[in-house]
């Protein structure tokens, strides 16, 4: 690929997950419409939020433990099942769909993306590879994301490092994903319903046994800034992207504000029960 701009967005800042969202969908949009570069953006998160699936069943929740935890809500616009965002660093590709980064199709382009990934992870020492599964339906009853194999998933000693999922628009494409940096992965488990607390303690033992955290692969923590350096790097030499620091611009800022609150913030979309 021939080297070409793109935006560099970096938010070490943590924000709402209704504000994440709804900058990504933003970015979405005024790459559509040709009024921003393809943009990388790079987030965190706070307070820790639950984000569930675009079509995944409000009933998922148990939304008295989350609020007593003081964890928020969220509905992705992409598909796939629930993350718990918190000790993660988040990233987002977003472009119009003709930009060859992202372009073919879903498979293709989750492909190309995996590349700069595994690339970002073998340059903080994770020795990860690409596992291919033929059969993405295996899970689909399951609420959890980082228990359900994806087409193209990245493991470390066979355990998934990397959750990410993709929407397609007539604006473009827009992919997200989290890599955990540290602690606990079974905490989301606390804040989803089971029949009873056995199905909840047989979750924790198979999520310990599909998933890991970067703390878990490497025996130490790496911090958000290292982690989103290496993707800084990866993406820009595997991708051939020429990045540009940036921040969004006051008409996305203002775009934003308003997606939050008429979407993102609203019970109408994150309560939903069907797509």
């Amino acid at each position: 690929m021939r080297k070409e701009p793109w935006r560099l967005i970096l938010d070490p800042i943590p924000a709402r997950g209704a504000w994440n969202m709804a900058a990504d969908e933003t970015i979405l949009e005024t790459c559509g419409h040709g009024e921003s570069l393809p943009t990388l953006r790079l987030y965190a998160w706070e307070p820790a939020c639950l984000s569930l699936g675009y079509a995944q069943p409000f009933s998922d929740v148990d939304i008295v433990r989350l609020q007593m935890r003081g964890w928020e809500l969220v509905r992705r616009p992409t598909g796939g099942r629930a993350v718990l965002h918190i000790d993660e660093l988040t990233y987002s590709v977003i472009a119009p769909a003709d930009e060859p980064r992202v372009a073919g199709t879903v498979l293709e382009s989750y492909n190309r993306l995996a590349g700069a990934l595994v690339e970002a992870l073998q340059l903080i020492s994770i020795p990860v590879e690409v596992k291919e599964h033929s059969d993405s339906s295996e899970g689909k009853a399951n609420p959890v994301c980082f228990e359900v194999p994806s087409t193209y998933e990245i493991t470390v000693g066979g355990k998934k490092l990397v959750g990410s999922a993709q929407a397609r628009r007539k604006e473009g494409v827009l992919q997200h994903g989290s890599l955990p940096l540290n602690g606990d992965l079974t905490r989301i488990l606390q804040v989803l319903n089971f029949t009873d607390e056995e199905a909840r303690m047989h979750a924790a033992e198979r999520l310990l046994a599909h998933a890991t955290t970067v703390e878990a692969a490497l025996g130490t923590i790496i911090s958000w800034e290292t982690a989103a350096q290496a993707f800084v790097n990866a993406f820009g030499s595997v991708l051939a992207m020429d990045l540009q620091p940036s921040d969004l611009t006051p008409r996305e800022k203002s775009r934003a504000r308003e997606l939050v609150e008429k979407k993102y913030a609203h019970p109408n979309w994150t309560q939903k029960q069907k797509s």
